[in-house]
């Protein structure tokens, strides 16, 4: 199950970029800064709602042959190491390939705690969300700004691990909603969700974190800053690390700052 240890901060990273052995050394740092646990991108060939960061990165990974089997082995690594586990982040052809209890089952024993299937709709979830659930894992739910009351209501209700609110209006590492938008999201997830409601897409700065929290959510997930930062850094690991330290301090530092609040 994914860990309920809330207000956090979430990073994303693309399993074995920019090389295995930084992907996995980076892991160690996001456990070290205090992050509960970790959401890992498994690098697909048309990932429909990356934006162009993302995109970069995984097909970059796919180039040097971080294939599913691999994904599989990095995370089991990484979760091993680090002693955080991991939510993968991966398109529904990839995880229907090798059959769905299939996939479920070795994201399990690689210490996986959650899958994200962005490319799912809320109808065709049902067996996804069967299957994670005879191996021990939790499907994330999405909810987007252009969401109606009922359908925010709908999905809220059945939300499990927690419930991700996309803060953009587009793919990954876009412009944010705007302020009243986004309040109203986390308004309304909050009034019906079971479960911890996280905040992604968008997420740059610590001061986006605190509004975030402020505005009632549990927790923010950033993705595309972080790994601009780590890009920036290059592939020598000790550089990259400590670019994925000196990024997510501050932010990680906003969700401490809201438990003492609290």
């Amino acid at each position: 199950m994914i860990p309920d240890k809330f207000p956090a901060l979430i990073p994303y990273v693309t399993c074995g970029w920019p090389t295995p052995e930084v992907f996995l050394d980076t892991v160690d740092v996001l456990a070290e800064v205090g992050c509960p646990f970790f959401e890992v991108g498994y690098p697909f060939s048309d990932p429909i709602a990356d934006g162009p960061t993302v995109q970069a990165t995984s097909t970059e990974a796919l180039e040097r042959g971080i294939d599913l089997e691999k994904c599989f082995e990095l995370t089991a690594e990484a979760t091993r190491r680090s002693g955080i586990p991991a939510v993968a982040m991966t398109y529904a052809n990839l995880v229907f390939h090798p059959g769905l209890d299939e996939f479920c089952r070795r994201l399990k024993e690689c210490g996986g705690a959650g899958l994200i299937v962005p490319d799912l709709s809320f109808e065709e979830s049902e067996p996804v969300k069967e299957a994670c659930a005879r191996h021990g894992l939790e499907l994330v739910s999405f909810l987007a700004p252009t969401s109606s009351t009922e359908r925010r209501k709908e999905v809220a209700e059945v939300a499990r691990g927690f419930l991700y609110l996309v803060a953009v209006r587009g793919v990954t590492g876009g412009t944010s909603a705007t302020g009243p938008e986004l309040k109203q999201l986390i308004a309304d997830a909050k009034a019906h969700a079971g479960c911890p409601v996280l905040v992604g897409f968008g997420v740059k700065e610590p001061g986006q974190v605190t509004d975030i929290l402020k505005a009632g959510a549990d927790g923010a997930i950033v993705g595309s800053a972080l790994l601009e930062a780590m890009r920036k850094a290059g592939q020598d690991s000790a550089e990259v690390t400590a670019a994925v330290r000196e990024f997510l301090k501050p932010l990680v530092g906003a969700t401490i700052c809201a438990k003492r609040e609290g």
